[in-house]
């Protein structure tokens, strides 16, 4: 752990050294270069890492530093599908959520309401006009400034459509504002309704016309996260319909694309092969598996990703399975998550002590091959060690978390969260930024709770309803901040004042609008 810890560090304090403000730092040339738009993007992805590590103090520093210098107002086109928009929306949504652990000053309203939390949704927000479609599904690209470009091509790849519900949702159950996780499910219905006759789905889709441009059918690059966010959404939501679809999915993934517990490129009509390839993103595929109980099958296809682990000291991007080897110009190692991703999964569903092999594997393979002076190289080229000037930011949010996370069984990231009735642990985003279910239980339950008092109250003020005049109160009086539940036409809803755990509705009492406590 104090040697993941070290390789952190480096990696961290370079960028700060070197590349800060810019989004990435340059590893080879001890400098920074901006990959989005000058948001600091290794920062804020390396937020909740640091409090995973224990160093409450930085992360309070950072989050400060972000709400005063990040500014979402600004005329650059974002790829919002989908990596951007998560290391952005899914790493402010977590840092919101573990303030509290970090020992930050929290608002009254918190989980419901906060700064990094306003962040987040000034973000996501930017993103609305992408999904302005006739299908619902949206566009690949906007500008942030002035959203989507009338040349905007309408072809994007389906995880670029499909991978919204974790942020979205989360950020509707927290601030009572539906918009998000309604784009985001229109989103997946209307992605459900193109699949093939055999139940695939292609690589690329024309989102105004429904048409499928990429026909090829797997679990990599440009469908991934679309079926890790399937079955996130089910376990974080309690969703059945989201877990359904996965379900349906699934049965002609293991059907048309597995070849002895590798998974291949089909042609999405007829399950022809395409591409007997595996590419190094699918390796998150073993982990997903482990989520759903299908134990057997991901031990074995984990274990043919690692025994290409230990061929080359990394996964290359792509890799021929009838040939045993890389495939020309995808020979490079970018430092990614994806295995050990699955090994931390696994670790924890088996005990088995091959998935820290991997893990000790990992780490003496990235210190050996990839360590500069100034952090952490991309591998452009597994064969011969040739370094990249790229430092990617998800190293920081994703490779080195997940690394210390296999080592780490007791943190209290595998443990069920505050508050959390039968929603389970933390559900990490595809950017493995770390999302508390409980959270948004206790505020869409509140909001709920809230409704119908206000409901009720509503019908006793409707004239002829008998009862007394509300008891007068005077400023300083106790019960002089409890809050009105009964609204005026035309008035404002407020965001409730909410502690977490929230009091079950028979633990309150309600007089003409006014709310007390048991405390009270």
């Amino acid at each position: 752990i104090q040697r993941i810890k070290s390789m952190f560090y480096h990696a961290y304090n370079s960028y700060l050294d070197n590349a800060f403000p810019y989004d990435e730092l340059r590893p080879l040339t001890c400098d920074g270069q901006d990959t989005w738009g000058s948001f600091s993007l290794t920062l804020i992805d390396a937020l909740d890492t640091l409090l995973v590590l224990g160093n409450h103090t930085e992360f309070q520093r950072v989050a400060s530093l972000l709400q005063d210098t990040v500014d979402f107002d600004i005329d650059v086109n974002a790829s919002e599908t989908h990596v951007q928009h998560l290391n952005f929306v899914g790493g402010l949504l977590s840092a919101h959520l573990l303030a509290k652990r970090a020992g930050m000053e929290l608002e009254p309203g918190w989980p419901c309401s906060g700064p990094l939390l306003r962040m987040a949704e000034d973000a996501a927000r930017k993103l609305l006009p992408a999904f302005e479609t006739p299908t619902g599904m949206p566009y690949g690209t906007v500008n942030l400034l002035r959203g989507v470009s009338p040349t905007e091509t309408p072809v994007t790849c389906t995880a670029g459509v499909g991978t919204f519900i974790l942020e979205f949702a989360t950020l509707s159950r927290l601030t009572g504002d539906p918009t998000f996780e309604n784009v985001a499910r229109r989103a997946l219905r209307a992605l459900w309704k193109t699949r093939s006759d055999i139940g695939l789905v292609g690589n690329h889709i024309d989102i105004v016309s429904k048409k499928w441009v990429a026909q090829d059918a797997g679990i990599g690059a440009g469908v991934d996260s679309y079926f890790e966010y399937l079955v996130k959404g089910a376990v974080m939501l309690q969703d059945e319909e989201l877990l359904s679809m996965f379900q349906a999915y699934d049965r002609a993934i293991q059907n048309y694309t597995r070849f002895d517990d590798w998974y291949l490129w089909v042609q999405m009509h007829k399950g022809t092969v395409s591409m007997p390839i595996f590419q190094s993103l699918e390796a998150f595929w073993p982990g997903l598996q482990s989520l759903l109980g299908n134990l057997d099958s991901a031990v074995r296809t984990f274990q043919n990703y690692y025994s290409v682990w230990r061929q080359f000291g990394g996964l290359p991007e792509f890799y021929s399975i009838p040939q045993g080897y890389t495939v020309d110009k995808r020979e490079g190692y970018p430092l990614r998550p994806e295995l050990i991703e699955s090994a931390m999964y696994l670790f924890r569903a088996t005990g088995d002590h091959t998935y820290l092999q991997l893990g000790l594997d990992a780490l003496e393979s990235i210190e050996k091959i990839a360590k500069t002076p100034c952090g952490y190289a991309s591998v452009k080229d597994l064969r011969d060690h040739q370094l990249d000037n790229r430092m990617e930011s998800f190293f920081l949010a994703e490779t080195i978390k997940y690394l210390y996370l296999l080592f780490d069984p007791a943190h209290f990231l595998h443990e069920s969260g505050e508050c959390v009735l039968g929603a389970g642990g933390f559900i990490f985003n595809t950017e493995a930024h770390p999302l508390d279910p409980a959270a948004l239980y206790c505020c869409g339950r509140h909001d709920q709770d809230h409704q119908e008092l206000q409901d009720i109250l509503l019908t006793l003020s409707q004239p002829g309803s008998q009862s007394k005049p509300p008891p007068k109160q005077t400023e300083g009086q106790p019960g002089s901040q409890s809050e009105s539940i009964a609204l005026k036409p035309g008035e404002k809803k407020t965001p409730p004042l909410l502690s977490c755990s929230v009091q079950p509705f028979s633990a309150r009492l309600s007089i003409l609008g006014q709310v007390f406590t048991d405390n009270t």
